[in-house]
């Protein structure tokens, strides 16, 4: 096989993985959303657990290019782990 054409399936395989989250975290409560690319190449911001897409205010966070749903993303785990932290009486 031609190791260039191995690098590459490597490299795609990787790019899956991370944009289906990756490892799983140990701080798994706070990081329950991650995002997906679509068939459609659209991406999509999704609960880690159930896979369903994510909604904010009615709507659901499907259509989004990989920059909006990476910041959309970041902003919900963030959201997560503050709501935790007050909750625990932490600070963040």
């Amino acid at each position: 096989m031609n190791i260039h054409v191995e690098r590459r399936r490597r490299a795609l395989r990787i790019e899956v993985w991370e944009n289906e989250g990756g490892a799983v975290a140990t701080d798994v409560p706070d990081h329950q959303y991650g995002r997906r690319i679509e068939r459609d190449r659209t991406w999509t911001i999704y609960h880690v657990f159930t896979g369903v897409p994510a909604r904010i205010d009615g709507c659901t966070l499907t259509d989004l290019s990989i920059s909006d749903a990476t910041n959309g993303m970041l902003r919900l785990n963030r959201r997560n782990a503050r709501r935790r932290n007050e909750h625990d009486g932490c600070q963040p």
